[in-house]
């Protein structure tokens, strides 16, 4: 799906993506949580979402925009979210996931739920501010809360050298209070028992972990970003080669005979058929109503949007030269 949306967007077919390249290891944490966890994502989680039930019709509805779209194309493409399936809403703004994140513990703490939230991020979002209050807040109110840091080394173009001089993220929750352990996040068996005890502990003792899983972002920041600016490729090269953790899987799942050849290229075959079929389906549907620019803030239309929307239909109806709806839904 990656490479797929990937060149879609070269091509301008979608506005943006996102590749999760390097970072497969950690789909671990899918299997470690149960489905009332609730997930608060940073972008690079789409794994969660596959684990959970998300199905390809709507991951590419999502990049698409379009009248499928459970976010009515009022966000950019990988800004996903489910509430079918506990996965808040993906917010472009850097953090502002981790103290919402300890608040949702804290209100599952109250409410008596056997449950706990998991709170994505990258290393660079822990020099936000938000870090610093989400893990505080957390810590003091002992909410169960399971942060869990993708340390992948760069921050879009600024590597980790360049954003702290301490030991990483593990030694920050350390001095907020909190349980840590670092982690290989290549590693997806490594990835699955940290998260597991982890969300445990978390709920048996109601209070929040940090995990930083170190690993490494093989393909660019996102579509906007050219790493090779700021990176030597054969940096990367070598750590696709040598460090790939859907290389590591594979070749662990050969040894215990549950995996073979035949079976990944069968697989990789269906697979790419099935997105194919999805993507070409997406592309055709027609973008959200133009009613959804105004719907969903409020419960009801306050008078100024009421107006506002009278006066869009207004111009629409004087110019239809300057206002094609054609490729919109009918409301």
């Amino acid at each position: 799906m990656d490479g797929i949306l990937y060149d879609a967007q070269r091509q301008g077919r979608i506005s943006f993506y996102m590749t999760h390249y390097g970072e497969e290891a950690m789909i671990g944490s899918a299997a470690a949580l149960l489905p009332e966890d609730v997930v608060f994502g940073q972008y690079r989680e789409a794994f969660m979402l596959v684990y959970r039930g998300f199905s390809i019709d709507e991951f590419v509805n999502q990049c698409f925009s379009n009248e499928l779209d459970h976010g009515k194309g009022r966000q950019m493409p990988v800004h996903y979210g489910s509430k079918r399936l506990n996965f808040q809403t993906i917010s472009s703004p850097l953090g502002t996931q981790i103290p919402q994140a300890a608040g949702a513990a804290y209100a599952l703490k109250m409410s008596g739920a056997n449950a706990c939230t998991l709170c994505f991020f990258g290393e660079g979002a822990a020099s936000e501010g938000d870090f610093h209050a989400g893990l505080n807040m957390a810590a003091t109110l002992k909410c169960p809360v399971v942060f869990f840091c993708r340390n992948n080394g760069y921050a879009i173009s600024t590597p980790s050298s360049e954003q702290y001089r301490g030991d990483g993220i593990a030694s920050r929750g350390i001095g907020y209070g909190i349980d840590t352990i670092r982690v290989d996040g290549n590693d997806i068996w490594a990835i699955y028992n940290a998260t597991k005890a982890a969300r445990e502990m978390a709920i048996k003792e109601q209070k929040p972990i940090l995990i930083e899983a170190m690993t490494y972002r093989i393909g660019h920041h996102s579509t906007s970003d050219d790493s090779t600016k700021y990176r030597d490729r054969k940096e990367v090269e070598e750590r696709a080669q040598f460090d790939n953790p859907m290389t590591r899987l594979r070749r662990y799942m050969e040894l215990k005979n549950w995996w073979n050849q035949e079976e990944e290229d069968s697989y990789r075959k269906q697979i790419k058929k099935d997105i194919l079929k999805s993507f070409t389906a997406a592309e055709k549907r027609k973008k959200p109503a133009i009613k959804h620019l105004f719907t969903d803030v409020y419960d009801e239309l306050t008078p100024n949007l009421v107006q506002q929307q009278k006066e869009l239909e207004k111009l629409i109806k004087k110019y239809p030269e300057y206002y094609n709806i054609d490729e919109y839904a009918s409301s």
